[in-house]
């Protein structure tokens, strides 16, 4: 597997927006359309199609904002959402892996990611990605964070 992130464009905007879940799906992550959307009016988001060689297998969405007055909002994942086909190989771990590797060149130290708490929710995940909760909670979810 050559997973690498992409900047969106026309040409593979059509697979980023197909991933789940679908808008209206119950779901602990947005739909991808609601990102895109999000990051169209926040400039400091940083959204990336997760591919494997030529195939859309996840969305990321990171930020970089070192001036936010909320500090979980300075750096770190706002969205992960993984292909149903491509759960259990390593994409979101990747995915992961690599918005930390752009913090680290961006010369930061730690990254953040908020989870929606629940059984069904990402938690295990992300601690298992070195995240650790920071006991703040924003928005009724659970702040983590990694230093980088």
């Amino acid at each position: 597997m050559a997973l690498t992130l992409v900047e969106l464009t026309p040409d593979n905007l059509d697979a980023a927006v197909a991933l789940p879940p679908k808008p209206g799906e119950r779901s602990t992550v947005a739909p991808v359309v609601y990102s895109l959307a999000e990051a169209y009016v926040n400039p400091t988001a940083w959204p990336r199609l997760i591919v494997d060689g030529d195939d859309p297998v996840g969305f990321v969405m990171a930020n970089w904002n070192p001036d936010s007055d909320i500090e979980a909002f300075r750096a770190g994942i706002w969205r992960l959402n993984v292909a149903d086909a491509a759960r259990g190989r390593g994409v979101g771990r990747s995915a992961v892996e690599q918005v930390v590797a752009e913090a680290r060149r961006r010369g930061l130290s730690r990254i953040t990611v908020m989870w929606v708490p629940g059984e069904d929710g990402p938690e295990e995940f992300y601690l298992k990605c070195g995240f650790t909760p920071t006991g703040e909670v924003l928005f009724g979810e659970v702040v983590g964070e990694r230093a980088v």
